[in-house]
């Protein structure tokens, strides 16, 4: 049993693309399937793909599948002995312009809490919705910008790469939205560019903070504001306007970003190789 682990450990630890999409694949399954198990048992529709009216979808469809899950992971990073590389402070930072991400994140999320009709929708979902989304935090961002970020850089992979291997995977893990949602192709593809867009402001969030936990709060504080605002928006509030563009913001503040991050990480590249020449 020692040697198995042992095993694990280093061919978990040599890191790169192809172990990067092995977990995603063996992560993606295994939440489908116990989401489809739990799906046989308690007959309520998934609150992240249409069951948002009522707090038992939600805890049954998106928060019950999402605890197991994230004992599974966390189990599975203890085994690797990840645990305190993930959690600890990063040791790789970042620059001030990279708060733009988190901070347009957030006011879009402030913005959609402070627009939603807490009335009409009812203390219970509310609170199954807020719980849902911290472990919606905990769970993608454990993946993606835990083991994905950690799984590159232990394969010797640059920033760039690692960036875009985070933020790809994370939409590519939407994908499955196509067939297990009544949404369309072009919703999507939009959702996938959303996410990618996304996901390269939560990799400048952990870059900036040097710590997982932001991302993880930051990303917990979306979900719940973007599907509650969605079905109990107020009406004539100002602010409606944010959440409303949302998905535009983030995709135009994303791929900037990603812009700025791509030449920033090119300089300080070259600074490093001309640093060590000399």
């Amino acid at each position: 049993m020692a040697e198995q682990s042992s095993a694990g450990k280093r061919f978990w630890n040599r890191g790169g693309i192809w172990r990067v999409l092995l977990l995603a694949a063996v992560y993606l399954g295994v939440y489908e399937l116990i989401g489809f198990l739990i799906g046989l048992v308690v007959h309520v529709e998934d609150g992240r793909h249409g069951g948002t009216d009522s707090a038992a979808s939600v805890f049954f469809g998106t928060a019950l599948p999402l605890i197991i899950t994230s004992l599974l992971l966390l189990g599975f990073a203890a085994s690797v002995g990840w645990l305190k590389e993930l959690f600890s402070r990063q040791a790789l930072g970042g620059r001030r312009w990279m708060w733009i991400g988190l901070i347009v994140v957030l006011v879009i999320n402030v913005a959609a809490l402070l627009s939603i009709d807490y009335g009409k929708a009812g203390i219970p979902l509310v609170g199954t919705w807020l719980f849902a989304g911290l472990l919606i935090g905990l769970v993608e961002e454990l993946v993606t910008r835990g083991f994905v970020v950690n799984l590159m850089r232990k394969g010797g992979h640059g920033e760039i790469a690692v960036a875009l291997a985070s933020a790809g995977i994370f939409a590519a893990l939407h994908f499955t939205n196509l067939f297990t949602s009544e949404q369309g192709l072009g919703t999507t593809l939009v959702q996938i560019v959303y996410t990618f867009a996304f996901g390269i402001c939560m990799y400048l969030i952990l870059r900036v903070t040097r710590t997982l936990i932001a991302p993880m709060l930051v990303h917990a504080s979306t979900d719940p504001s973007i599907f509650l605002f969605g079905e109990f928006h107020t009406t004539g509030n100002p602010l409606i306007l944010l959440p409303t563009l949302s998905t535009y913001i983030v995709i135009v503040t994303g791929f900037i970003l990603l812009i700025v991050f791509l030449v920033s990480e090119r300089r300080r590249r070259r600074a490093e190789v001309a640093a060590s020449a000399s």
